[in-house]
């Protein structure tokens, strides 16, 4: 059951990172011959759809144990895309070739072709130092008197977040409006999509910090491990 398990999950990590690499390079390919950024969802829009929908099987890893992550943040992350995605971007033909969706899309694709490579390896325990050191050093420099180390995620997330995410829900903001979006289901309760979208925007930032703290957390304690295996 633990050899099944361990293949399973690198065949799903291998098939995400495959996936999220051909959405950036279709998005970059597709950039330097348009030298637009406003076809960024025509060129990966529903393979992103795809990718992000099948990635709800992480809160069901977490959920059932065989990844060490549990519930809750896998479930922040995929909830946060989903509201982003799947209810705004895919619905709303308006804001599909906004700059904000070609910042979420590359910011989003950049660190799952780190993360899920890393992921993969890691459940057969035959991951290379060198995509350890991509997944954790991917951005450094050298200061005159410090070493300063720089992770992935501490540049992709803030990028694919404010002038990414929450920007494009901002944007959508009259066009929900205006098209009075999901009014069959809002019905039912006391408030519109429309108000619950600006209550979430207002929320957006908190759920984030939360994750990205999480992630703070997750990084010392590799970096840590890292560090006592080289003294070693």
């Amino acid at each position: 059951m633990y050899l099944l398990s361990r293949l399973y999950l690198f065949t799903y990590n291998s098939l995400q990172a495959l996936g999220w690499a051909v959405s950036l390079f279709s998005i970059l390919s597709n950039f330097l011959s348009t030298k637009s950024i406003h076809v960024a969802y025509d060129s990966a829009g529903q393979l992103i759809w795809l990718l992000q929908t099948c990635s709800f099987l992480e809160v069901i890893h977490g959920a059932i144990g065989i990844v060490p992550s549990g519930v809750l943040f896998p479930f922040l992350q995929w909830g946060g895309r989903t509201l982003f995605f799947l209810s705004i971007v895919r619905t709303i033909d308006e804001v599909q070739e906004l700059p904000s969706v070609f910042i979420t899309f590359v910011a989003w694709s950049v660190s799952e072709v780190i993360r899920y490579p890393f992921y993969a390896l890691n459940s057969i325990g035959t991951c290379p130092s060198w995509v350890t050191y991509l997944r954790f050093y991917v951005f450094h420099r050298v200061t005159c008197t410090q070493h300063k180390l720089y992770t992935a995620f501490i540049v992709l997330y803030p990028i694919g977040l404010f002038p990414g995410e929450m920007w494009l829900m901002y944007e959508a903001l009259p066009y929900v409006k205006k098209k009075n979006l999901y009014a069959d289901f809002f019905d039912v309760l006391p408030f519109s999509y429309y108000n619950f979208l600006r209550v979430m925007l207002l929320c957006y930032p908190f759920l984030w910090l939360k994750l990205y703290l999480h992630l703070f957390k997750q990084r010392g304690s590799k970096l840590g491990k890292h560090h006592k295996k080289k003294k070693q």
